[in-house]
């Protein structure tokens, strides 16, 4: 039997899950609201973008595999984070959300069809790229994150992308 391109970044996904929740799960509510440098996110609004991304993502990995890729939009984080206010919302009920979510998306990655791995796929303004390379800049992106909330973690096991960090 043939391991599934997409394993690989599934398997990454939930170790990166499993050694930072319990970390998450132990800031305060105060300490959450709390910019991680100057002129930065909080970690709650952090943690609301990843919950968007997340929500983006699954709807390329789904939609890429049901129509063999496309085109598919990008999105405002900035307004995304200002509008939701996720410095409202009690830290846990966001690590939880984000976790269970990201928990659902492993699986999800992990269960897409290996011949999918190489659909074109168009997201907003970039450059085309497979959908392997959205699962696995999906995770990488997870990680850069989780390295501004927790501090530094993780280091990539992929080679840089064309989409923007922040």
């Amino acid at each position: 039997m043939t391991t599934s391109p997409f394993a690989e970044a599934a398997r990454e996904l939930e170790r990166v899950l499993a050694t930072s929740v319990p970390d998450l799960e132990a800031i305060s509510d105060d300490a959450a609201r709390v910019p991680h440098a100057p002129d930065k996110w909080t970690r709650k609004e952090i943690v609301g973008h990843l919950i968007d991304s997340a929500s983006n993502n699954h709807q390329r990995f789904v939609r890429g595999v049901e129509t063999r890729g496309g085109r598919f939009p990008s999105y405002d984080q900035e307004f995304c984070v200002q509008l939701q206010r996720p410095n409202d919302v009690p830290w846990p009920v966001l690590v939880g959300l984000w976790s269970n979510y990201n928990r659902y998306l492993a699986h999800v990655i992990g269960a897409m069809p290996a011949e999918a791995a190489g659909h074109s796929m168009t997201v907003g303004d970039h450059a085309a790229v497979d959908l392997l390379w959205i699962a696995v800049d999906y995770v990488e992106h997870l990680k850069h994150h989780m390295n501004q909330v927790l501090g530094p973690r993780f280091t990539s096991t992929y080679p840089k992308t064309p989409f923007e960090r922040t």
